[in-house]
């Protein structure tokens, strides 16, 4: 069974199932499909299926053209019916895996995807691979049982490994096809039976001994980026109690040409992985009587970001006698980095749902999120010229996307605060404070 299985990945004949399409979902559909495959994504999105099959891309790391001419070619479709599955040989899982409000694992997502997909594994063997970035253990505790309680042998009548995603919104180096990819597998068949599928479309390949390893491995790269990241907002307020320049400090510091890698503050961070991945880890670890209090402290510091921001907007507008209730702010981006339209988790949508409990008189702009919920109402983005930069007590730089004119924005703005050191660049400036 295993040899007609990798038959069909090898000739490109294997039918391929990707569940779940967006940030991870799309791409890897594409890479797929350049592969030659034919991928059909799962979504439970309607207008994001309809989308897909009417070729239009709704992230910004695929190109319109680029899925228009797969979808054209027959390579890809999509559907929210699970019982295309039927017909699939490879099951890629990609479904979101947030927190509750709690801040612990919602695997509903990964718990719902496993019940509609039972019915259709019976008959030929399948491989499942789960990409959704989750607790060491998520692979072997929730999705092998279920499959095991009908009969099936792990690495004969099916496949099932665990491969974390590294996609970086935003980045135009690395694609799905040129970074690493690290998979395990429940078996030692299973392992091998993924590498070789994920060999046909990504340059190299890093197989490991357990899902679990695999699992852990995608916590490791992120808790590494919120500790670091903690590191230096921590390093931030300190340094503005002192009076020192902490851009300058790291700036300072990056000139070493070893054992140092500079991370650089800002008013928190967002995202689906940095903000949520310590706390998979840190619920986890209860479970074996441990506490990751060094990665939960560093958590906590990302998330009082936005708070420490909102206070030092209020400091500043206080030392040129403007009181933060009632003053008119615009924001300069809503997204959680730079050119792109994603807003989960974002630290710039916290710091303005605090400055609208604070009174304030808000606005943004921001030509990757159109619309944006705060606290319950809906705020459009507003026109930015140098008219309406002159309306504002302040202007708030909290994304650094590449298309702001921050010359303009500096002349004609009667007060700056730069919480990414955006206008750093240009040296320093009167109306321009950090945060």
């Amino acid at each position: 069974m295993t040899t007609a299985l990798r038959k069909k990945i090898e000739d490109r004949s294997a039918r391929v199932a990707i569940v779940g399409i967006g940030y991870v979902g799309l791409p890897t559909m594409i890479a797929l499909a350049n592969a030659k495959f034919r991928v059909t994504g799962i979504d439970l999105n309607e207008e994001r299926v309809r989308q897909i099959n009417a070729g239009q891309s709704f992230i910004e790391d695929v190109k319109g053209s680029t899925l228009d001419a797969l979808v054209k070619s027959g390579n890809i479709d999509a559907s929210y019916n699970y019982d295309i599955l039927q017909n699939i040989d490879v099951i890629v899982i990609c479904v979101p895996t947030p927190l509750n409000k709690n801040k612990e694992p919602d695997l509903g997502a990964i718990e719902s995807t496993v019940a509609n997909m039972v019915p259709y594994v019976l008959g030929s063997p399948k491989l499942i691979i789960l990409q959704s970035t989750t607790y060491p253990g998520t692979t072997e505790e929730i999705i092998l049982p279920k499959l095991v309680s009908l009969g099936l042998n792990a690495g004969e009548d099916f496949f099932l490994a665990f491969s974390p995603e590294r996609i970086d919104p935003g980045n135009t180096n690395y694609h799905v096809d040129n970074v690493p990819k690290v998979v395990g597998g429940v078996t030692a068949e299973c392992t091998e039976l993924a590498a070789s599928f994920l060999s046909t479309f990504i340059d190299s390949v890093v197989p490991v001994s357990s899902p679990s390893v695999a699992e852990m491995t995608k916590l490791l790269e992120n808790i590494f980026r919120s500790v670091n990241i903690a590191l230096v907002n921590e390093l931030m307020v300190l340094s503005q109690r002192m009076g020192i320049d902490i851009w300058e400090v790291i700036n300072a510091a990056a000139t070493k040409p070893f054992g140092y890698m500079p991370f650089y503050p800002g008013p928190g961070v967002g995202g689906h992985c940095i903000p949520v991945d310590p706390f998979y880890l840190s619920w986890k670890a209860r479970e074996h009587d441990f506490y990751v209090n060094f990665i939960q402290t560093a958590a906590q510091i990302n998330d009082n970001m936005p708070y420490y921001a909102v206070t030092r907007i209020a400091d500043i507008l206080s030392d040129h006698h403007k009181p933060l209730k009632g003053s008119r702010l615009l924001l300069l981006g809503m997204t959680f980095k730079k050119d792109i339209g994603d807003v989960r988790n974002s630290p710039s949508v916290r710091v303005a749902e605090l400055l609208i409990q604070r009174g304030v008189e808000l606005s943004y702009h921001d030509n990757y999120a159109v619309e944006i919920m705060l606290n319950g109402e809906t705020y459009s983005n507003v026109n930015l010229d140098d008219a309406i930069l002159k309306q504002y007590d302040a202007v708030i730089l909290l994304v650094d996307h590449s298309y702001y004119d921050l010359q303009s924005i500096i002349k004609n703005s009667s007060l700056i605060v730069d919480t990414r050191n955006v206008a750093g660049t240009l040296g320093p400036h009167p109306n321009v404070f950090k945060i």
